[in-house]
């Protein structure tokens, strides 16, 4: 099985016999002031509960013998808004450790750990990134209370980790390469780590059961058709924009004095209409290829906007 499936993911790491497996991931992931030393997972997988809700988030949330909070999650596909709903998981989270009426000063530090089967941050290279409150002048942070983790597995490059020295670089290569493997053939780094060893034989169990089987493959194809659903609907609403958009920049560029374009030659009915695009809201680069300008050409035109 793929452990980057979330149904796998929660099943190897949210489940009480695991619970070692789970400290160690955290503890490679966290600074050594978070590491934690006993934990209580307090949404423990439930296997009735997934089949009832199939569409469920399996995310694992745990609270540390220290107090702490975590939320960990494997996420397969990707979402353009998955930083704003990682902030919004963070918030619950947070907010969710005390009761209406208590003080404030009973809320432990919440840390919020998204392992992402796709690329989301504008991030290079490292594919481990670290969010906090800080002070933009001084950089002195606000409350050492709020951490959200970014671990993107497409960015992780297993040709450089020849002597996966890190504990995290172990379980991204776990997570990313599993299925390369099994328990004898795995590289010696990762035999030699009881956590990580543990978790491939976990899989290799879940893997031989006909039941467990069952079950992963309905949510492989249940997420593989809501992939196909995102995909079909991003590229329709793409194709439906741009042609609308090639319209209205044409609209546009026309009321901004640039209706004579084909009198007054090709280049400057491109730069019309891209500059009409740009003014729609459309970005450079699809300002630039329905124009056939350069993309240079267009940012000038719409004075170096980001867009």
């Amino acid at each position: 099985m793929n452990p980057r499936v979330d149904f796998v993911f929660k099943k190897l790491f949210g489940s009480e016999e695991s619970k070692d497996i789970l400290i160690d991931l955290i503890n490679s992931i966290v600074s050594e002031a978070d590491r934690v030393t006993d934990l209580e997972i307090k949404n423990p997988y439930n296997e009735k509960q997934f089949l009832e809700e199939k569409g469920s988030v399996l995310d694992i949330k745990a609270r540390s013998a220290e107090g702490k909070w975590y939320d960990i999650e494997m996420q397969v596909l990707s979402e353009e808004w998955f930083a704003k709903r990682s902030l919004y998981y963070w918030s619950g989270l947070y907010r969710g450790q005390i009761e209406q009426g208590a003080s404030y000063s009973e809320l432990g530090k919440a840390i919020c750990i998204n392992i992402l089967n796709f690329n989301h941050l504008d991030v290079e290279p490292s594919y481990h990134n670290v969010y906090k409150v800080k002070n933009v002048l001084s950089g002195e942070e606000l409350l050492d209370e709020f951490e959200i983790h970014f671990i993107e597995l497409r960015k992780y490059d297993e040709t450089l980790a020849d002597s996966l020295t890190e504990a995290l670089d172990r379980w991204v290569h776990f997570l990313k390469l599993a299925g390369r493997y099994d328990s004898e053939t795995m590289p010696e780094e990762l035999k030699a780590t009881p956590s990580v060893n543990k978790a491939m034989r976990m899989l290799e169990r879940l893997s031989a059961t006909k039941e467990e089987r069952e079950v992963y493959e309905a949510r492989e194809k249940w997420l593989m058709d809501l992939l196909s659903t995102v995909e079909t609907k991003v590229k329709r609403g793409r194709e439906e924009g741009r042609a609308e958009g090639i319209e209205i920049g044409k609209e546009i560029g026309k009321e901004i004095g640039l209706e004579e374009g084909i009198a007054l030659g090709e280049d400057r009915t491109r730069r019309g209409i891209a500059l009409g695009m740009l003014r729609a809201g459309l970005s450079v680069a699809e300002a630039a290829e329905y124009s056939g300008l350069p993309e240079e050409e267009v940012r000038r035109l719409g004075g170096d906007s980001p867009r």
